[in-house]
């Protein structure tokens, strides 16, 4: 949870030195999909991706991210918020499109937020040229912590999956002993035992 807000901190202070961006909120009716765009001017360009479920049903959302050449970058089922930052390969339309196909019933109301390197960027008061190199230097510093974040936040899930994997494990192996030394309490071909 902590390296979740941590990345979400450093991704906002991206956003507010770099990039004129603002959250939007759309309403998904139920087995609706709806897809928003972002154009990039040049290949290695850095996307920002942040979105989160308000209302709705579980607050959880399908969504998937499409290059220009339609193929799937990114996607996940019944998410219920997410905040990436990917590099776009491809120069052109990148789209991000959120799906409500699990709800029957309910709208989904989603805040999301797309951030694209190549936006305009705010006007600095003074010595722009020197604020444009510190800045520079201060966007691949946050890409940096932000993607050894994500890995700490995917190694963590990792580890916790396998732990929980060896927990259940050790869980069934206890209760086929305790059954096996119980089952040689009361049969009469092994020892005798005075309960």
């Amino acid at each position: 949870m902590f390296l979740h807000f941590l990345s979400s901190l450093f991704v906002f202070l991206y956003l507010s030195i770099a990039v004129k961006a603002s959250a939007l909120t759309t309403a998904i009716a139920p087995n609706e999909r709806v897809c928003f765009y972002a154009d990039v001017d040049k290949a290695g360009e850095k996307i920002g991706f942040y979105y989160a479920v308000q209302s709705g049903g579980s607050f959880d959302i399908d969504f998937d991210i499409k290059d220009p050449n339609q193929k799937v970058i990114l996607d996940g089922e019944r998410e219920r918020q997410g905040d990436y930052v990917l590099t776009a390969n491809t120069v052109g339309e990148y789209s991000f499109c959120f799906e409500n196909d699990m709800s029957t019933l309910t709208d989904k109301l989603v805040d999301f937020d797309i951030m694209v390197e190549s936006e305009p960027r705010r006007e600095a008061p003074a010595k722009p040229g020197q604020i444009a190199e510190h800045t520079s230097a201060l966007e691949e510093s946050v890409f940096r912590l932000n993607g050894m974040l994500m890995n700490i936040k995917r190694m963590q899930k990792h580890r916790l999956f396998w732990y929980c994997v060896l927990e259940s494990l050790g869980v069934i192996c206890m209760a086929i002993l305790q059954v096996y030394i119980l089952q040689t309490f009361f049969t009469k071909t092994g020892r005798r035992y005075k309960v």
